[in-house]
């Protein structure tokens, strides 16, 4: 009769029809599923395949050569398109070879000088002719200008190169004769020495650091190379995508966005993976059936996973509005690998996961109590929160109990490590570029020596032939100018090559080079159009766009997260509260930094850091922040404001110091490259999210969200 009567009630009577399931749930059931998981890894096995073989190709389209970073109207890419087209052959860069005496060049010497230069020639190691050697007047040293062949698209050529001039001298080599291979090329055969083997190298410490970690996190020796293998395989997809691009759609790929990704994967898939692994643990107290418990921990888990996601991605891509090729490149770069990652961390993981069972977690295997009630939220008890998170359950009251002293406290710290970034300077010179004395920079401090310092890396200037004339009168009397010679003439250009007194990648060289074309300028209606370029002006190029980089793209950034941040929370005071927060994090992240430069004796930074780090910190910091705030979210609407933000810091902080811990030590692997830039982003993004993990997300977010109190969610009213 039960059953008669509920089948004839009219519609709207009694308990509601049940609701469709959400998208979510939908794609959770899926990649879940007891048949459709086996389909899952299937399709993922089969991408792998083929990504896999792709992957291996990424080195071989590296374009690393440094005009094509330049934006295309400033004045050093202009003057290389017309020393292409009329005074050098195409692809060819220029060595150094320095030789230097203390007690003074011998006649032995000298005649081993012109041997060597004859031996370059015959063997066709040099490009084009050499002109004879330059000698100093203390007699002390001489040097020889190499061309040499190089690929943008094989960077082993000019390193080659630059090793069969190296082994040419080395095999002739006269007893006490000191021989250095400097200029452009010998500079980036040193780069293209000490990252020779570091994608191998930074894959296997990275790996070896996360593996390490999860066996800390998870204490099984099963369970942490689940998430490892999903990320690993996640990552040779995306280096398989980013071939591709790259090979046929023109996406520019250097050397540093490439090892980003390789970091960059591992540490936001390990992310997104003790989100989710978490997650699934709690449910698997809840439910006997493990496809059931997975369902719901996707379900519950993906708003977080999906926003960060979109956040981070959406945030990078901004980068393809930047000034530079090496910019535009790695904005796709990153949101490809997030993208993949993020879609390997959502299905390949859980169905590998439900494949296995239980036993992963061994010896903690999480059995079903039933000691938690299905809420139909997610929302657990107080009580249990205090059980399972018995650590990060005392933190949060702790900061329930005095919230206006703990974020008062917490600003004060990071604006005071935030004054550590007024002691940065930027300008990095050659010899501060690498971690350990190179050939290019030992051979660039001999010229200094003995020579004008800018000898190794000449200005060269292109001016109309009608004002050739006029140049020539007009350089050498440009402050920090040593000399100006004609070189030669071509398609109604003249090539003057203006000797710089200072080393080419100093300040005081840069402010030569805007006086020169300062002086172009003004000189005389034929030297207006004039030309300059040179590895000084690339730098000093380089470093303008930048700063106008900077200037458009780190307010555009804040403003896509802001409202990434406002979509996901459906509210206007906690995006703002919460992106102020992290721009305090950047800085305070900067300063601390900073004060970690200077003890490692590295204090000067490569413009393009700022930029960089601001980018990684403010879109993945702020994925701390979502997770833990999409979570208080989910347990407000269950027990109010205050409860629900102090039960989200409970039980959401034992996994998140996790994913940030990883995430930190994933980034300081890029110590082991031996380069001061690479250094300094590691050191920058592990001491930003450390900060971000541990003191913002932790306390001051918390402690900010109370003291606003239920406003903090304005307009939207979670309770409700």
């Amino acid at each position: 009769m039960t059953t008669q009567t509920s089948m004839t009630e009219p519609a709207g009577a009694g308990t509601p029809p049940p609701q469709p399931p959400s998208p979510f749930r939908r794609y959770a059931s899926f990649v879940s599923g007891r048949r459709s998981k086996w389909v899952v890894l299937v399709f993922w096995l089969l991408l792998i395949g083929v990504g896999g073989s792709l992957a291996a190709k990424l080195g071989s389209v590296q374009n690393n050569e440094q005009q094509t970073w330049l934006p295309a109207d400033s004045q050093s890419t202009h003057a290389i398109d017309v020393a292409n087209r009329y005074f050098t052959a195409k692809d060819v860069m220029t060595a150094v070879v320095v030789y230097t005496r203390d007690e003074g060049l011998s006649g032995t010497d000298l005649a081993r000088v012109g041997e060597d230069r004859r031996q370059l020639l015959e063997r066709r190691i040099a490009a084009a002719d050499i002109a004879p050697a330059v000698v100093s007047q203390d007699h002390r040293a001489a040097y020889l200008t190499v061309p040499l062949r190089t690929d943008k698209s094989d960077n082993a050529v000019l390193g080659d190169a630059v090793k069969s001039v190296r082994k040419l001298t080395e095999d002739h080599a006269v007893a006490g004769l000191d021989v250095r291979i400097a200029g452009q090329a010998g500079n980036i055969a040193d780069f293209i020495d000490v990252y020779s083997g570091m994608d191998a190298a930074l894959l296997a410490t990275t790996l070896a650091i996360v593996a390490l970690l999860l066996l800390i996190t998870y204490r099984s020796p099963v369970l942490w190379l689940i998430p490892l293998i999903s990320v690993a395989l996640a990552g040779q997809v995306a280096s398989g995508v980013v071939y591709l691009l790259a090979e046929y759609a023109g996406l520019t790929v250097n050397g540093q966005s490439s090892y980003v990704l390789v970091v960059l994967v591992l540490g936001v898939g390990t992310d997104y993976a003790l989100l989710l692994i978490a997650r699934y643990r709690e449910e698997l107290r809840r439910h006997e059936d493990r496809h059931e418990a997975m369902a719901l921990a996707v379900t519950r888990s993906m708003p977080a996973i999906a926003a960060s996601a979109a956040t981070v991605g959406v945030a990078t891509l901004c980068l393809v509005f930047g000034s530079m090729n090496s910019t535009r490149g790695l904005g796709p770069v990153v949101a490809i690998g997030v993208l993949i990652v993020f879609c390997a961390m959502t299905s390949l993981l859980p169905a590998f996961l439900v494949i296995l069972g239980r036993w992963v977690f061994w010896p903690l295997i999480p059995r079903h109590t039933g000691d938690y009630a299905d809420d139909g939220a997610g929302g657990h008890a107080a009580a249990s929160a205090a059980r399972e998170h018995g650590t990060w359950n005392r933190i949060a009251r702790g900061v329930g109990r005095r919230p206006r002293p703990v974020w008062i406290g917490s600003v004060v710290v990071l604006a005071a490590l935030a004054c550590g970034s007024f002691t940065l300077s930027s300008g990095q010179t050659q010899g501060e570029q690498f971690t350990r004395k190179v050939d290019s920079v030992i051979g660039q401090e001999r010229l200094a020596e003995h020579f004008a310092a800018g000898s190794s890396a000449p200005a060269d200037v292109y001016v109309r032939d009608a004002g050739a004339a006029a140049a020539l009168r007009a350089l050498p009397g440009v402050p920090g100018v040593d000399s100006a010679t004609q070189v030669a003439s071509s398609g109604g250009w003249t090539h003057i090559a203006a000797v710089l007194r200072d080393s080419p990648d100093t300040h005081a060289a840069r402010q030569t080079i805007e006086r020169i074309r300062h002086t172009m300028r003004h000189s005389s209606p034929e030297t207006r159009s004039a030309l300059v370029a040179g590895q000084t002006a690339v730098t000093l190029d380089t470093s303008d766009a930048q700063g106008e980089e900077e200037r458009l793209l780190i307010p555009l950034i804040l403003v896509v997260v802001l409202g990434m941040l406002i979509v996901l929370l459906r509210s206007v005071v906690a995006p703002i509260v919460l992106l102020l927060s992290v721009v305090l994090s950047f800085g305070s992240a900067v300063g601390a930094a900073g004060l970690l430069y200077h003890a490692l004796g590295y204090p000067r930074i490569d413009r393009g850091l700022l930029l960089f780090g601001f980018l990684f910190l403010v879109a993945l910091g702020v994925d701390y922040t979502i997770f833990l705030m999409t979570r208080a979210k989910e347990e407000v609407r269950e027990r109010g404001h205050r409860e629900g933000i102090l039960t989200g810091l409970a039980v959401t902080g034992g996994v998140i110091t996790s994913a940030g811990l990883v995430l930190a030590a994933t980034f300081a692997a890029l110590t082991v490259i031996p380069t001061v830039n690479a250094l300094q982003q590691g050191v920058l993004v592990a001491v930003g999210v450390l900060l971000d993990t541990l003191l913002v997300r932790s306390l001051l977010l918390p402690a900010l969200a109370l003291e606003i109190g239920p406003r903090f969610w304005r307009p939207a009213r979670p309770r409700d």
